[in-house]
């Protein structure tokens, strides 16, 4: 357990750069937001890449920051049950949630977007717009994405299984979950 417990902190600690990587985009995709819009009506200056790029660092911000946001066990969840239940449970229905939706989910995106991402690189695709960009960069972004958040889901299952074993139960966070007020 302990050899899967260095894999899970691996696993963390790489996202956490994703995370940040993440967090860089959406500051670039403010500032050129900004940027072009001052441009576009202070100087009547435009480009159809500058909105591209907007685009691709939305996408960049969606898709590297999903697995940090999985493992800070701050994405959505349906709460019809979770917040009602004791930790022991709240475990089992994450173990359970991992192994029948994330897991299968994840892998199967990750598998379907890859030839997505193939076929534009091999093909050299680029956006139909005037001035547009290449469009294989954005691309990889869909199978990579999806990748990061498989391997934080086997992070996340790997620590919740030792915590149910009896581990240290500090490396779930489950009291950072708060239930929305309705």
């Amino acid at each position: 357990m302990h050899a899967l417990l260095g894999f899970s902190r691996g696993v963390d600690a790489m996202n956490a750069l994703f995370g940040r990587v993440a967090d860089w985009l959406v500051l670039s995709a403010c500032a050129i937001s900004a940027g072009n819009a001052a441009m576009r009506y202070g100087l009547s200056l435009s480009s159809n890449a500058w909105l591209e790029v907007q685009w691709y660092l939305f996408a960049g911000t969606v898709m590297l920051g999903a697995a940090y946001t999985l493992k800070r066990n701050e994405h959505v969840r349906v709460d019809l049950v979770y917040g009602w239940v004791g930790p022991r449970t709240k475990l089992w229905i994450d173990v359970f949630g991992i192994i029948f939706f994330l897991m299968p989910a994840m892998l199967l995106l990750a598998w379907m977007t890859w030839p997505f991402f193939v076929d534009s690189w091999m093909r050299g695709e680029t956006s139909a717009n005037a001035g547009g960009l290449l469009r294989w960069p954005v691309k990889i972004l869909l199978p990579l994405g999806f990748a990061l958040v498989s391997l934080q889901g086997l992070s996340e299952l790997v620590k919740r299984i030792a915590a149910l074993r009896g581990m240290d139960p500090a490396l779930v966070r489950l009291d950072e979950y708060q239930r929305p007020e309705q």
